[in-house]
């Protein structure tokens, strides 16, 4: 398993520079990596609980935009996605379909 995820990592950062091509992409990158992690802890240690929930959501999105603009999806979801099919072994979750009672 743990051979599965380097394996999964390492492809993950071998492709990542193919995934951020477009200069716009890479422009928001600049602004959003660091805003979502570091700009939302930094505001978290100061006591901006709010504003630092924008910070994070705001640094996701500015990335989110990038990759819309390039035409892909985000690396880390497609790493979230990956992982947890090594550690599932492939398998998904059951999904429970709930149907409406039409009244009599």
């Amino acid at each position: 398993m743990l051979k599965g995820m380097a394996d999964v990592l390492s492809n993950y950062l071998r492709n990542y520079l193919s995934q951020h091509t477009h200069p716009a992409n890479r422009a928001l990158h600049v602004v959003g990596v660091p805003l979502a992690p570091w700009g939302g802890i930094y505001l978290l240690t100061r006591g901006q609980y709010g504003v630092a929930i924008v910070a994070f959501g705001a640094g996701y999105g500015l990335q989110w935009l990038g990759h819309h603009i390039e035409g892909n999806q985000m690396g880390d979801w497609k790493l979230v996605k990956a992982l947890a099919e090594q550690v599932t072994g492939g398998r998904r979750a059951p999904v429970v379909v709930v149907e409406e009672r039409q009244a009599a």
